[in-house]
């Protein structure tokens, strides 16, 4: 398998199930109603519009969608075990520490 494809496979997985590394949410998207809040996060969850023009890597590790009228984005990010600095080797889960970040558009 090659690296980018590793990547992808692993950001998948952590973005399908929020398990392996830490989902950070913006404070306009964590001030949402739960409802709305929970949506939000299954459209993460859920998402699979992925094409050349939105992932021009093939990592999965950036998505754009609509809710209720705003747009919202959600950022992949790898660190090191310690999360001090970025991960050399995001290809490598045990290396690796996945962050991913939702935010309303309009808060980037």
């Amino acid at each position: 398998m090659d690296k980018s494809a590793r990547i992808r496979q692993l950001n998948d997985a952590f973005r399908r199930t929020f398990v392996g590394g830490r989902v950070m949410m913006t404070a306009g998207v964590d001030a949402l109603p739960d409802m709305v809040k929970a949506a939000v996060l299954t459209k993460v969850r859920t998402f699979d519009a992925f094409n050349g023009d939105n992932d021009p890597h093939g990592e999965h590790d950036f998505l754009s969608f609509d809710h209720e009228g705003a747009k919202y984005f959600a950022k992949m990010d790898y660190y090191d075990p310690d999360m001090c600095h970025g991960s050399e080797e995001p290809a490598d889960a045990s290396k690796t520490i996945r962050v991913l970040t939702v935010m309303r558009a309009d808060e980037y």
